[in-house]
């Protein structure tokens, strides 16, 4: 049998009433908070996920379309629907971990226990470092967060717009960063090792290492304002486990905007249809590389995209996409939102359409939330 608010005002004794509908208030305000920062396509997820959910009674697919439409409705029927505080909290934990909202998760942890000694679930500081059961935890971000940014202008209408875009996301993502513009090859390997031993020298705590690299290219290289190729294996091997210690174990992400080819896809049409391991002194080892997070703007041998007044595509895309949802998301999940974007937009490239689609390589072990 369904139970409603009513029946639980009705439960209570008329000398305890009302301090249990601050209670149920104060839960569905902080329910609403949490569906608010879910996409719209987590938001569908999670009507589905809440008709599967194994708490009794289950809400019934007539009542979550006739009241379930708004994150407001939503959080209301999860609230009355599951009139004990403990029982609304456990199915709200229980549809965030089929959604793999870790970030979210953390303020709900323990919410169901707190409930059942005090009524109401307690706030729990959000802590980027804390474990969910059932989830891969999140890379510790507390320490230094550092950004390398290199960008060639020299011939590269728009690049100033892209210095501004990125400068602006990793202000907002709280990233204290180098700037290096039109060096040459000498000038960048020279300023990118003395940014990588700053790292490994600092007395603080670095939590995360950025690098972005913008500038003309070709498969396997980055090439400076004279035309100098620069290996970007090279450059990510300045900051592997054994040359960079600093950043064992933290993320390592790096954005390069820059050609890998000369190929050109003009996509296609489509029609809209519906080891045992050894205990050696108690020592741990790491792979050489791990914790990489590399983002490219175009396939394997194919042209990236630039406008000469918005700058690059990828750029823009990502400034576009963090000002609509922020950080909320993981980062290999934000950059998925950034290739949707880029994917469904149209390009020409003198007058020929051309699509792109960015390409996302990892060897994360956690979570990044930045």
């Amino acid at each position: 049998m369904e139970r409603g608010l009513e029946s639980c005002r009705r439960s209570e004794s008329n000398g305890l009433w009302a301090p249990r509908i601050t209670a149920v208030e104060e839960l569905q305000s902080r329910v609403q908070k949490t569906l608010d920062l879910l996409s719209p396509q987590e938001l569908s997820n999670f009507r589905i996920f809440l008709k599967s959910v194994d708490e009794e009674p289950r809400v019934t697919p007539w009542r979550l379309e006739l009241e379930g439409k708004s994150t407001k409705g939503l959080a209301r029927l999860l609230v009355q629907h599951y009139c004990e505080p403990a029982a609304a909290s456990r199915v709200l934990i229980r549809v965030l971990q089929q959604l793999r909202r870790a970030d979210l998760l953390q303020c709900w942890q323990g919410a169901a226990a707190a409930a059942e000694d005090q009524g109401i679930p307690r706030k729990i500081p959000k802590r980027s470092y804390d474990c969910v059961d059932g989830e891969l935890d999140c890379y510790d971000l507390r320490g230094k967060r550092k950004a390398f940014v290199m960008c060639v202008e020299k011939n590269r209408p728009g690049a100033q717009r892209d210095i501004h875009l990125m400068e602006e996301w990793l202000g907002q993502c709280r990233f204290e960063h180098t700037q290096c513009i039109d060096p040459n090859k000498m000038v960048l390997i020279e300023k990118i090792r003395s940014f990588r031993d700053g790292l490994n020298e600092s007395k603080d705590d670095v939590g995360c290492c950025l690098v972005t690299l913008m500038s003309h290219g070709e498969k396997g290289f980055i090439k400076m304002e004279d035309g100098e190729k620069v290996s970007l294996e090279d450059i990510f091997e300045m900051f592997n486990n054994k040359n960079c210690p600093a950043l064992q174990e933290k993320p390592k992400i790096f954005i390069i905007q820059a050609c890998r080819g000369e190929k050109r896809d003009t996509g296609v049409e489509t029609d809209d249809e519906p080891m045992e391991s050894d205990d050696v002194s108690q020592r741990r080892r790491l792979p050489t590389f791990s914790d990489y997070f590399i983002i490219y703007p175009t396939q394997a041998d194919h042209v990236a995209l630039r406008h000469p007044r918005t700058g690059s595509v990828m750029i823009e895309a990502m400034s576009e996409v963090f000002k609509q949802y922020g950080n909320k998301w993981h980062i290999a999940d934000f950059f998925t939102k950034v290739n949707n974007r880029v994917v469904h937009t149209e390009f020409h490239l003198h007058e020929e359409p051309i699509k792109v689609s960015l390409v996302m390589e990892s060897t994360l072990t956690k979570f990044v939330y930045f």
